[in-house]
C-alpha cells in the first residue's frame, strides 16, 4: 500500500483509494505503519526465545519443566502459554511420544550394561555407581544424587537440589571427579536409564573426563542394587527418622550422616570391618611401597 502511494510509483494509487478497495480504515493502516510490531508480538517473541534457549539447553524437558526454567529467570508466564509456544514451534521433549514432525532431535542412546551386577573393583576409580532419590520436607521435596566408588563404597560425590533435573547428576559427577583429583579416565559410571543420566550435559561430561557410561535394563532394580542399598541405609538412618520442616534442615542432616557417620563410623563387612575412609587409607598406603 505504501509502495502504491509513493510519488515514483508507475501508477500512483492514493492510500484512501486502496483502503476503500480493501475495506480497511485509514486510521488502522497509519497506526500499523507507525508500529508494525505490537508490544504483544514483541513480548511473545522474547518469550519464545527464552523457551527455545531452555529447550536447547535441556531437550529432555517437557513444557512444565521448561516453564520452571523460564520463570526462574524472572519471566512471568503461565505453563499453558509455554505449551502453546512449544506446540506451535514443535519443540517436543525427546523422551515424549513420537510426533509426525521429523525435525525433533533424538535423545542420546542408552549405554550398554558394562557392570552386569558385578559390584567389585580392584582399584579406585574403576567402577562408580550413581542414582537419585527424593524426600519430602515442609517446604517441598529435595533430590539427592550420589556417586559411589564400589572399590571402597565411599560416596565420592553428591549433589542436593530442589528440582529433579539433569543438573544434580552433572554436579554430583563433577564433585566426584574433583574429589578424586581428575584421574578418572576409563572409569565406568553405572546408572539406571533415567532422563537425568541420559542428558546431553552428562554425556558431554563423561566424554570430557574420558569416562564410560553404563546403564542397567529398564525395570531391573537389581542392576544397580549396590547403590540402592546405600539409599536404603540413608532412608532408615536419616530420611525416615523424623519429619523435616525445611530443605536446609534435611540437607544438613544428609551431609552430616554421609561425611561423619557413613564414611568414618560405619564399618562394613565387605571392607573387612573397616569404614570406607579407613579402607582407602590402608589400601593406599599398602599399594604405595609395592609400586
Amino acid at each position: 500500500m505504501k509502495e502504491l502511494a509513493a510519488p515514483d510509483a508507475p501508477i500512483r494509487v492514493p492510500v484512501a483509494v486502496t483502503c476503500r478497495v480493501l475495506k480497511l480504515h485509514r486510521q488502522h493502516y497509519y497506526a500499523w505503519l507507525r508500529r508494525p510490531v505490537t508490544e504483544a508480538e514483541l513480548t511473545e517473541a522474547y518469550l519464545a526465545t527464552a523457551v527455545f534457549d531452555a529447550h536447547r539447553e535441556d531437550p529432555e524437558f517437557g513444557y512444565r519443566l521448561l516453564h520452571d526454567e523460564v520463570t526462574a529467570t524472572g519471566v512471568e508466564v503461565s505453563d499453558r502459554t509455554v505449551w502453546k509456544i512449544c506446540s506451535a514451534n514443535e519443540w517436543w521433549c525427546v523422551f515424549g511420544k513420537k510426533r509426525r514432525s521429523r525435525k525433533a532431535r533424538p535423545g542420546p542412546p542408552a549405554h550398554d550394561d558394562l557392570v552386569r551386577r558385578e559390584f567389585t573393583a580392584q582399584a579406585p576409580n574403576q567402577v562408580w555407581l550413581t542414582d537419585i532419590t527424593e524426600h519430602p520436607t515442609g517446604e517441598g521435596k529435595i533430590y539427592l544424587c550420589a556417586v559411589k566408588d564400589v572399590w571402597s563404597n565411599r560416596v565420592v560425590g553428591y549433589s542436593i537440589a530442589d528440582r529433579m533435573t539433569s543438573q544434580p547428576a552433572l554436579d554430583a559427577l563433577e564433585s566426584a571427579v574433583a574429589r578424586r583429583g581428575g584421574s578418572v579416565a576409563g572409569c565406568r559410571l553405572h546408572s539406571d536409564r533415567g532422563g537425568q543420566f541420559r542428558s546431553r550435559k552428562l554425556q558431554q561430561a563423561l566424554w570430557r573426563h574420558h569416562m564410560r557410561g553404563s546403564m542397567g535394563q529398564v525395570g531391573a532394580a537389581g542392576d544397580n542394587a549396590a547403590m540402592e542399598s546405600f539409599f536404603s541405609l540413608l532412608q532408615r538412618n536419616v530420611l525416615d527418622r523424623r519429619t523435616w520442616a525445611t530443605r536446609d534442615e534435611l540437607r544438613i542432616a544428609i551431609v552430616t550422616w554421609i561425611e561423619r557417620t557413613y564414611h568414618r563410623r560405619r564399618r562394613q563387612t565387605r571392607l573387612g570391618r573397616l569404614t570406607p575412609i579407613e579402607y582407602e587409607t590402608i589400601m593406599s598406603h599398602t599399594a604405595t611401597p609395592a609400586a
